[in-house]
Order: C-alpha cells, then structure tokens, then sequence
C-alpha cells in the first residue's frame, strides 16, 4: 500500500479515536497515564536496547550534540516517567468555564475550553519527545500522530508499542496514539500538506532545517519556533560571581538545548569588574569565546566575532560577546538579532530589570536566572510539548493549555433575535 494511502486511514482513525478520548473524564485520563508508566517499567530493557541499536547505527553520522539528544539511559528514562506523574497531578485544562455572561434578554454565554483534536508532532532525535508529547496529548484530551526522525526509529517504535498496549488495557482504542512507520521522507510531506482534513495542529520538535521546512509546507497551524538564540544581559549592579556562575550554566550545562544561551550583553561600566571572569570561566569549562573588537583588546583568549555570530544559534560550545552601552542597546541588540526565545537580565536595578522584563518581546524573559529553565517541567507545567515563540495561541512552553482551545457554549430559553 502506498504511503499516502496508509497515512489518510492513519488519520482517518486518529479523527475516531479523538472524539473517544474527548469524551473520557479526568479520572479515566489519569487511569490511561498511570497505565501507560507500569507498562514503559516493564518494557524499560527493551525500549533501552533499543536506543542503543539506534545509538550504533548514528554514530558516525551524528554530531555529539545531537548524540547527546538521542541517548537515553536510566537516568533519563526514570526522568521521564517522572514527568508522567507530575502531568497527572495537574488539573484537567478541559471542561472548564473561562468567561460566563448573562445576557439581558436571558441567554447564558460561555466560553469553555476544549480540545484542539487530532495534534501531529514531527520531531528529531529526542525519545523523551515521544512520551511527553503523547502523555499531554491525552491528559488534554487529544489523539497523536507521531513521526519522529529516522535516527530514533526503534526507540520510537519500542516506546509507542509500549504505550499502545497500555491503552488497549484499559479498553481504549490503542489509535489516540499512532505512530507513523516509515522513515521514508514523502510521509512528513504528506502529512504537511494533504492531512489538513485530519490533523488540527502541527507541532514540529528539532533542529532549525525541520522546523522551517514545517513552517514553509504546512497547510496546517504550527505551534513552535525556529531557532533559540538566548541572551543574557549582564548589568552593572549584578554580582560578579553570581553572573559568571548563570552566564556558565546558561552556555555549558547543556549546549544542544534551544534554551542554551547564545550570546552575552555586558554593559560598559562593568568590564573590568565582570568580563575577565565570565571569559575565564567559559573557556576553564571548554567554550570557545567569540568576542566583539572591546573583548578581544581586553583578553587574547577571544576570538573574533563577526555579524554572523549574533544571528547564530550555536548548539555547541561556543559563545558571543558584545559589550553594549546600556541596558537600552541591549534590548534594541535582542530586538535585531534574536528569535523569541529567551532572554535573561543580570541585574539588582530595578529600574533596568523592569524595563527589560517589559520591553524585550521574547516569549520567556527571566531575571537573574539561567536561560535553561525555559522548559515546560521547571515551570510547573508538567512536561511540554515544545517552545512556541509565535504571538497567537500558546507561547513560551507549550504545556496542557496550549493543547487546548475553547468553544462558547449559549443557553437559551427560546429567544429569538429581532
């Protein structure tokens, strides 16, 4: 059978099994969740075999970074059973009245949030991508359609079958949940352009060439973003100290995660205080320091910055430096070169902090915090779905209200309008 063909009975039965979850209540969705944490525990050797069959096959066509994405081992898989149990704790974000109002003539008006439907989720490498996003697919009360890269194709498959049997345990069609089984290119095509019929929203998940290849095709609402270039803007009033140690955890912790900081924002009046340290402990923690004309006369240990840098998301161990004015050339700086990520400020003045925190129109701004907190589970969402930088609909992470939206539901007695 061809794949288009097999994708349109895919959807069609995804279109089924939506209206089936939807009508499931709180106590049924949790029941389905915790099904499905017993069943990965015991499929946990298997699912973890097979990420090192996957782990073989890339290793010499990966990058580390992108190794690193696709690794899963006890610690990440316990990580990830962890964050089923915080979404089941979270409230059900169906069902619930938004906006009620009485109108003069007797009708009752409100606003309630729903399900979005049938959501499809293209992703690259992560394995923790397939279980976050199908736990908060089902919690709000959404069926799935998964493609994940071919890279993780047997983690994937193992991790779907897994869940799959989970539902079908509890009597509930195993299609919420699908798994498109190809690695074969014209699948995420199609989905893109001729499953609009289908599929409600499209939720892309990895590196810069998916996404904009989701954004440029889809005929379908996309919920995501295409590259993180974070900042952090360190001020004069911050502590030293406690600036190189963010500005380090900001870059170093993890460096692949599209919350990993990209480029650093000193201001002037704070060089000979700040700059020596931040450097010195970048590069004592194995990044290459790019630095503007002012960092490199103030260290020989940085290396030229050019205009490309402030436009590039890194994903590796190499980071940007510009020494700006004020606080005012670093917001204009993230208005120009940045994506709507996430930023940071470094700073204890609150003039300069609250002007930051309104002025920078990124989706996460935080203050004297590290950029990797820009993840759904460190904001008390549960796991997310991914990180929207759009306007409309949900932004920043994208947890159970974001996978939702809403209908008005009118109450009448008769009425008819004159």
């Amino acid at each position: 059978m061809k794949i288009e063909n097999e994708l349109d009975i895919l959807g069609k039965e995804s279109v089924v099994a939506s209206q089936e979850i939807k009508s499931l209540g709180k106590k049924e969705k949790n029941e389905l969740l915790n099904a499905i944490i017993e069943t990965l525990k015991n499929d946990k050797d298997q699912i973890l075999e097979a990420n090192k069959l996957d782990i073989e096959v890339s290793q010499d066509k990966l990058s580390n970074a992108m190794l690193d994405r696709l690794m899963l081992d006890d610690e990440r898989f316990e990580s990830i059973i962890e964050s089923i149990k915080n979404v089941i704790t979270l409230e059900d974000p169906t069902g619930n009245i938004l906006f009620t109002n009485e109108r003069p003539n007797g009708m009752i008006v409100e606003r309630v949030s729903v399900p979005l439907g049938v959501i499809g989720i293209i992703y690259e490498s992560r394995p923790n991508v397939t279980i976050d996003a199908t736990v908060l697919c089902l919690k709000a009360g959404n069926s799935v359609i998964l493609r994940g890269g071919s890279e993780c194709f047997n983690t994937n498959t193992a991790m779907v079958n897994s869940m799959q049997k989970a539902i079908q345990s509890k009597s509930v069609s195993k299609n919420i949940v699908q798994y498109v089984n190809t690695t074969d290119r014209v699948a995420v095509d199609y989905m893109l352009s001729k499953m609009e019929k289908y599929i409600d929203v499209i939720v892309p998940r990895g590196g810069k060439g998916l996404v904009k290849k989701v954004q440029d095709t889809a005929k379908i609402p996309v919920i995501g973003h295409l590259d993180g270039i974070c900042h952090i803007y360190v001020d004069e009033t911050s502590d030293p100290d406690l600036a190189s140690k963010i500005v380090e955890n900001a870059k170093l912790r993890r460096t692949g995660i599209c919350g990993a900081a990209e480029t650093v924002l000193i201001d002037e009046k704070c060089i000979d205080s700040h700059l020596g340290k931040i450097i010195e402990t970048l590069i004592e923690g194995g990044c290459e320091v790019r630095g503007d004309s002012i960092c490199m006369k103030f260290s020989d240990k940085v290396n030229a910055a050019n205009e490309i840098d402030w436009e590039t998301e890194y994903l590796d161990a190499i980071i940007s430096i510009k020494i700006v004015k004020d606080v005012d050339e670093a917001i204009d700086h993230i208005a120009k070169y940045g994506s709507g990520h996430t930023e940071s400020i470094i700073s204890e003045n609150k003039i300069n902090v609250e002007k930051f925190l309104n002025s920078v129109g990124s989706a996460i701004v935080m203050h004297n915090a590290s950029t990797q907190f820009a993840d759904g589970g460190e904001f008390g969402l549960g796991a997310e779905i991914g990180i929207a930088t759009g306007k409309l609909h949900a932004r920043g992470p994208v947890g159970l209200e974001g996978l939702t939206t809403y209908k008005y539901i009118v109450r009448g007695s008769g009425q008819v309008r004159p």
